[in-house]
């Protein structure tokens, strides 16, 4: 059985440590504390970790191409359940919010 590449292997290590240490994407959350929204049930972390997975891109090398992107709509999503008023731009896809079977 494969491994997933090194690259999306610390893709998801640097998400986790921003996500749980309350710095991911400061310049869009840096007014929340949103970890006890997130982490008070298991939807709300799956629900991050599914976007950030499902927006990942990887090139046929195994490198991460927009790990950028795909940590901001996951902060997008986090920023919307923390600020009612905050407007997603653009509105996520479904294919972005799918939780993998």
């Amino acid at each position: 059985m494969a491994h997933l590449p090194e690259d999306v292997r610390a893709a998801f290590r640097f998400f986790a440590f921003y996500l749980a240490n309350g710095t991911l994407v400061m310049e869009l959350l840096e007014d929340f504390d949103y970890r006890p929204v997130v982490m008070a049930f298991g939807s709300g972390l799956e629900q991050v970790f599914a976007i950030f997975a499902n927006v990942l891109d990887v090139d046929a090398a195994g490198s991460v191409t927009n790990y950028g992107d795909a940590e901001y709509r996951a902060a997008q999503w986090i920023r919307k359940v923390c600020d009612a008023g905050y407007e997603v731009d653009p509105p996520f896809a479904d294919w972005e919010v799918a939780l993998p079977l």
